[in-house]
C-alpha cells in the first residue's frame, strides 16, 4: 500500500432510466468515502445520519465485497480501520450499495497490490451487484450502458450529460428485494417487443442529446415503473406531469422509491421548488451528474497524491 492511508471517493448513481432496466445508469454527485488506514484489526466507523446503522465488524458489506475479491485473487486481504462518510440515502435508489461495492474493490485493489484493471473491477462489481447499470456509473462516472452475464461484462460510456438533475427523495426506505418482488417473471413476447423498443429509442434519444425524447421515452417504460408504482406513492402522478414543471422527463431511480428528474441545465432549482410545493411528502432536491467515477487517493504524512481509477 503506497502511503499510510487511502482515501476512496465514489459517486452515487441512478440506474434504467425508465426503460433501460439493468443496463443504463448515470453517475449523480453524491458520494461516499472511505479513508483506510492498516490496523491489526477490521472495524468500521462512520458520523454520517446515512450510515448511523452501518455494521461496524466484519458484517460490514465493503469487507465483504473486499474479502471475496481478494480470495478470488488468491491474496490475502490486510486488516484497516477504515472511516467512511456518505450523503447518498440508503435503501432510496440512488446507488448506496453499489458505491460501496466499487469502494470495496478498489480498497481491495491497493492493499493486495492486484493493479486491477479498470474492466476487470467493472467485472468484480457487476458480479457482486448482478448488472452493471449502478455499480457502471460509481466507477466510471457519467451515463453509462451495460450488459452482464455470467461470462462477459460489456459496457459503453456515453459521456456526461449536460442537463440537471431533480431528486424527489421519500422518507420512508424500499429494499431491493421488496421491489424486485412485484416483477412479473415473463413478459407475454409482443409486450416485450415493445418494451425493448421503447428502451432503444431512449438509448438513441440519449446519445443524440435530443433530451425531450429522451424524457418522453422514460415514462412509458413497460419492465419495471408500471408495477413498481403500488410500492411507491406519487411514482405515477410526477412520471405523467413531469414535464408541465418543466422536466424533460422522470423516472424511478433504480428499484426507488426516489424518482429522478432530468431537467434542462441550470433549470434545476426551479423546477425543484415547483415539485416541492406540490409533493411535500419528498426531499426534493437538485443534483447533477458526476463526471468521474471512483477516484483513489494516497495521503502520507503532508503529501497527498490523487489518482482516478
Amino acid at each position: 500500500m503506497a502511503g499510510k492511508k487511502i482515501v476512496i471517493t465514489v459517486p452515487a448513481s441512478s440506474a434504467n432510466l425508465g426503460p433501460g432496466f439493468d443496463s443504463i445508469g448515470l453517475a449523480v454527485n453524491k458520494y461516499l468515502t472511505l479513508e483506510a488506514e492498516r490496523a491489526d484489526e477490521w472495524s468500521f466507523h462512520s458520523n454520517s445520519a446515512e450510515l448511523a446503522n452501518m455494521p461496524s465488524g466484519k458484517d460490514n458489506l465493503v469487507y465483504q465485497t473486499a474479502l471475496r475479491v481478494s480470495e478470488d485473487l488468491g491474496v490475502t486481504l490486510p486488516p484497516c480501520n477504515v472511516r467512511m462518510t456518505s450523503d447518498i440515502p440508503l435503501a432510496r435508489g440512488l446507488g448506496s450499495s453499489a458505491a460501496a461495492i466499487v469502494a470495496a474493490i478498489e480498497l481491495a485493489n491497493w492493499l493486495t497490490g492486484a493493479s486491477l484493471t479498470k474492466e476487470e473491477k467493472m467485472r468484480y462489481a457487476s458480479r457482486e451487484e448482478g448488472h452493471p447499470d449502478n455499480v457502471g456509473p460509481c466507477l466510471y462516472g457519467g451515463l453509462i450502458i451495460g450488459l452482464h452475464t455470467e461470462t462477459s461484462t460489456d459496457i459503453v460510456r456515453c459521456g456526461v450529460p449536460d442537463v440537471d438533475l431533480v431528486l424527489a427523495i421519500p422518507s420512508a426506505e424500499l429494499m431491493t428485494k421488496e421491489a424486485r418482488g412485484v416483477l412479473p417473471d415473463r413478459l407475454e413476447y409482443q409486450e416485450a417487443i415493445q418494451g425493448s423498443a421503447i428502451g432503444n429509442v431512449l438509448t438513441a434519444a440519449l446519445l443524440k442529446e435530443d433530451w425531450d425524447l429522451a424524457g418522453r421515452m422514460m415514462a412509458k417504460d413497460l419492465f419495471h415503473q408500471p408495477y413498481r408504482a403500488k410500492l411507491v406513492p406519487g411514482l405515477t402522478e410526477i412520471l405523467e406531469n413531469a414535464r408541465k414543471y418543466g422536466a424533460y422527463g422522470a423516472a424511478l431511480s433504480g428499484a426507488g422509491p426516489t424518482l429522478m428528474c432530468l431537467v434542462p441545465y441550470d433549470e434545476g432549482e426551479k423546477v425543484r421548488e415547483a415539485l416541492q410545493r406540490d409533493f411535500p411528502q419528498y426531499s426534493i432536491q437538485t443534483a447533477k451528474p458526476a463526471p468521474f467515477g471512483s477516484v483513489v487517493r494516497f495521503v502520507n504524512e503532508n503529501r497527498s497524491t490523487s489518482m482516478s481509477t
